[in-house]
């Protein structure tokens, strides 16, 4: 286990197996210096804790449960760029972060949500973990979850 994850450790979480696909994608590519994540969703241990839509109310997603996911989502694709760098301690920035929210037409609150996952990176990675990012609200996501992430990560 190298720097990254004994840092996940010490938050208490551990890295899991990467995501399988729902479709015909991978769930990570290189190009360059970068590592591109294909859209991950709060999966643990092959489900979703919960579905539906984020906002203020009875049948909804409350936005403190949704920013928890997007953090899980964030621990889903450094597993997939792990699946495809071999090691996460090579990751020297991350670069960009894009959080999709499926939102009840009168929830704003996207990107205190997405801000799970930029928080966790940012404890994660530190300085390096700073990140530009769009935090974007939507009406459905795949398999009716509430949040997505996905992640441009500079490796060396």
């Amino acid at each position: 286990m190298g720097a990254v994850e004994d840092r996940l450790a010490a938050l208490g979480l551990t890295l899991p197996q990467p995501a399988a696909p729902l479709a015909a994608y991978v769930p990570a590519v290189i190009t360059g210096n970068l590592v591109y994540t294909s859209g991950q969703l709060p999966l643990s241990g092959g489900a979703l804790p919960e579905t539906g839509k984020v906002g203020e109310g009875e049948s909804l997603v409350a936005p403190a449960r949704a920013k928890e996911y997007a953090a899980t989502c964030a621990l889903n694709g450094l597993a997939a760029a792990k699946s495809v760098l071999g090691d996460l301690d090579r990751i020297t920035r991350v670069v960009k972060v894009v959080g999709f929210v499926a939102s009840d037409p009168s929830f704003t609150g996207a990107p205190g949500v997405v801000n799970g996952a930029s928080e966790l990176l940012g404890q994660v990675f530190a300085e390096a973990g700073q990140h530009a990012r769009s935090a974007v609200g939507v009406a459905v996501l795949p398999l009716d979850s509430p949040v997505e992430v996905e992640l441009i990560l500079e490796f060396a």
